[in-house]
């Protein structure tokens, strides 16, 4: 099972985790400061550290982190834990992030989502944010037996290649894949504009093809989508329009929808599946996913970010974004010189 290789045993990450109630579906670790990536993200010693933590009760588990750790929240802390948990799941992607807290002396964010939102955005891509996350390699830290969000995430990961098979060619490599399931989560995120370095994707898959192999290996070996030749690191998929119409009514609900809203005609109303059968004879059906990628990436990323200068507080929103400019900066000067 791919999530098999999601697993991690890091015990600086479990010593971290110990700072913070228990009571977590799912916490994970992603990120430059968890695995190394190329550009102006490759000094990995001193990255900060990512976190998101899974929670079943948000109102609970927020009660009990703020009597934990008070002052990691920003002025949110002083109106209670059912306000913190009605931001957090009422505005942006779901998720309310601490950023720059130290933390066993390392500088860590960390975000904390409803169970139920991210089985949610893993298995129709409402938002694309933490279930981007998750489609590229990460260190799972703790995970309960919750069967619901087992299959939610393996299922992430396969519509993730879903969508990438339908926008690259007959014939690629592993390395495209991989580079196209990287930037799902990336496509119309404004961030990549204003904030990221531009290089970021290829900067996440080229040190980490290994990784990538691990996590995607076994759905490739299984799909009856793909003829994958895993010794030369190439492969082949069906790009008649059967086949991208199999794949395209496979993907994610919300996706689906998206791509309805941009090819139906005002006034047509046509159901989903008649949309896909057209896009699926569309020579530039792989653009139109895309399109549909960006629709769902922009708004939410647009939201959660104006959020974080609530969840975060203006000083640390401001030390944030400016850190992240500086990234971005150090990134151009290693493309221009």
């Amino acid at each position: 099972m791919a999530l098999q290789a999601l697993q991690s045993s890091g015990v600086a990450f479990r010593k971290i985790l110990s700072h913070f109630p228990e009571e977590l579906s799912l916490a994970f670790a992603y990120g430059s400061g968890v695995y190394r990536q190329a550009g102006p993200s490759s000094d990995q010693k001193n990255a900060m550290l990512d976190f998101v933590f899974t929670v079943d009760d948000p109102v609970a588990w927020h009660s009990k982190n703020l009597k934990k750790n008070w002052n990691h929240y920003s002025f949110l802390k002083v109106l209670g834990p059912r306000i913190i948990t009605a931001v957090q799941n009422n505005y942006g992607a779901g998720v309310y992030y601490n950023p720059l807290i130290t933390c066993d002396g390392r500088l860590i964010k960390y975000g904390v989502i409803s169970t139920s939102v991210l089985i949610e955005d893993l298995l129709n891509w409402n938002n694309l944010y933490i279930a981007g996350r998750l489609q590229k390699p990460v260190k799972i830290v703790a995970m309960n037996e919750d069967v619901a969000l087992h299959s939610a995430l393996d299922q992430n990961l396969k519509s993730a290649v879903t969508a990438a098979f339908l926008m690259l060619p007959e014939s690629f490599s592993e390395e495209d894949l991989f580079t196209e399931i990287a930037g799902l989560s990336y496509s119309g995120d404004f961030r990549m504009v204003v904030g990221e370095d531009k290089a970021k994707v290829l900067n996440i898959v080229k040190p980490n093809m290994a990784h990538f192999r691990e996590l995607y290996g076994s759905i490739l070996q299984e799909s009856p989508q793909v003829v994958y030749k895993a010794q030369q690191g190439s492969l082949e998929i069906d790009k008649s329009p059967e086949g991208q119409f199999t794949q395209l009514m496979t993907l994610p609900k919300t996706l689906q929808q998206q791509i309805n809203h941009i090819m139906d005609p005002p006034g047509k109303n046509r159901d989903v599946e008649e949309t896909l059968l057209q896009v699926a004879h569309d020579p530039d059906c792989g653009d139109v996913v895309r399109l549909g990628l960006a629709a769902i990436v922009r708004p939410s990323s647009m939201r959660q970010s104006t959020k974080g200068i609530f969840t975060a507080g203006l000083k640390k929103s401001v030390v944030y974004s400016s850190l992240k400019l500086h990234k971005m900066w150090k990134g151009w000067v290693r493309k221009t010189s």
